[in-house]
């Protein structure tokens, strides 16, 4: 055989490989029938209590907007995302649908009309609801007022809008199928994990993403990265802390502390602040006390993990940083960084000081903590915004300074970090 025609076969060769490989990733996944709705023995009131739970109203309710009526604008690095009217309105919303539309929607991220929905919409979460949970969701949003909106028009970068090349991430990353309880762990460990991971879809906020957006299975639930629109166009980055055991997330946590942060907002761990105010306000103070439990005793029982957070601090941020913390931070969170109760929370083993992405931390240092109004959260000392005051090197140096004292175990932070912030 010659070189020449060796060349060729092996050119037809790759080319079979290619095509083939490409009709399995744009080849839709078979899609599982539900059973008909009555034979799920779904409720009004199920329904009702997830989608509270599950914060659809924070995702599909645009600011001083109609319930469900949807406009609220995704930032992402792909580009912007506005959510959909999930209202009974039959032209503008979801009246129209039937429940195999819905469940295929829950289940396989496909519209009624076959185009695919972005995963912006945490489809890859709930299709590992049950059925009878899905089924309860429809019959409650059958319920919810109709109001007309039309949805808003995305604006996604090439080739992020071609809707069909979702039909290859799912391939790649969406499995559709049910969650299934470990029967190696109690009753209230697969509660909290079925919760966890489907309903409340903690992991879209809370774990690391690829290159092309999908959740890293390997750092499930050890922080993630989302975006504010602080005012039209201006966006602040914010990190959401790690959810594991590891001391740089939970690892100090008790179940009392998880149960009174997800109900009222504040343990003697944390105060909640930023964007998860809104998940406190509008989902997880509503959650039952034994989902709760099961919640706490779920995130307390998963290995613990970590992404890595930088560099140690040389020992010039070190001084710096100390100095800074004395004279700024020390007289309410203490020399011994334990804070003092109604003055400053404790920085030790704090999950927002050591997460791997700062963000959240420099924009406490930056502009104060953005805390709900009492009475939710108890009466308190307001920390100061410290942006004016401090410098990006001087703000770098005193978070590196608490990233990495008081038991704290994170990297060093530099001056551009708190820049990009500001």
């Amino acid at each position: 055989m010659t070189i020449r025609r060796m060349g060729l076969k092996a050119a037809a060769l790759i080319s079979a490989v290619a095509v083939g490989f490409a009709a399995y990733l744009f080849w839709p996944q078979p899609q599982v029938q539900p059973k008909e709705l009555a034979a799920l023995q779904g409720s009004v009131d199920q329904g009702r209590y997830l989608a509270t739970v599950g914060n659809c109203a924070s995702c599909h309710t645009a600011r001083n907007g109609a319930p469900y009526a949807g406009g609220v604008k995704f930032h992402t690095e792909f580009g912007d995302l506005y959510s959909t009217n999930i209202t009974s309105d039959v032209e503008t919303g979801i009246g129209a649908w039937s429940f195999d539309d819905f469940h295929r929607a829950m289940k396989h991220g496909v519209r009624p009309d076959g185009a695919q929905l972005y995963p912006a919409f945490p489809y890859p979460s709930f299709a590992k609801m049950t059925d009878s949970d899905i089924a309860s969701l429809f019959l409650y949003m059958q319920t919810v007022a109709p109001v007309k909106s039309a949805a808003k028009a995305n604006d996604l970068s090439f080739p992020y809008n071609i809707r069909f090349a979702l039909r290859a991430w799912n391939k790649l990353f969406h499995e559709p199928t049910p969650f299934a309880p470990d029967p190696k762990q109690s009753a209230d460990w697969n509660r909290g994990a079925y919760l966890t991971q489907t309903v409340a879809h903690c992991g879209a906020c809370h774990s690391p993403r690829n290159f092309l957006g999908a959740e890293r299975n390997d750092l499930a639930l050890t922080g993630g990265v989302m975006f504010d629109e602080v005012k039209p166009g201006k966006y602040r980055e914010w990190s959401a802390v790690n959810l594991t055991p590891h001391a740089t997330g939970l690892g100090h946590w008790t179940d009392a502390d998880i149960a009174s942060y997800l109900q009222k907002g504040e343990s003697e761990r944390a105060i909640v602040h930023g964007p998860m105010i809104e998940v406190v306000l509008n989902s997880t103070q509503h959650f039952a006390a034994a989902d709760v439990r099961a919640i706490a005793t779920y995130l307390r029982g998963i290995p613990a993990a970590a992404p890595p957070s930088g560099r140690t601090p040389t020992s010039e941020q070190l001084a710096s940083g100390k100095i800074s913390y004395t004279v700024h931070c020390g007289s309410c969170h203490l020399p011994t960084g334990l804070g003092d109760k109604g003055l400053g929370v404790t920085l030790a083993g704090n999950s927002i000081v050591q997460a791997a992405d700062p963000s959240s931390l420099i924009n406490v240092i930056l502009y104060g903590p953005r805390l709900p109004p009492p009475p939710f959260v108890s009466e308190r000392t307001r920390m100061k915004p410290f942006g004016k005051r401090l410098s990006d090197e001087d703000i770098a140096n005193l978070a590196s300074y608490v990233r990495a004292n008081f038991g704290n175990q994170a990297g060093a932070i530099t001056p551009a970090q708190v820049n990009r912030q500001r």
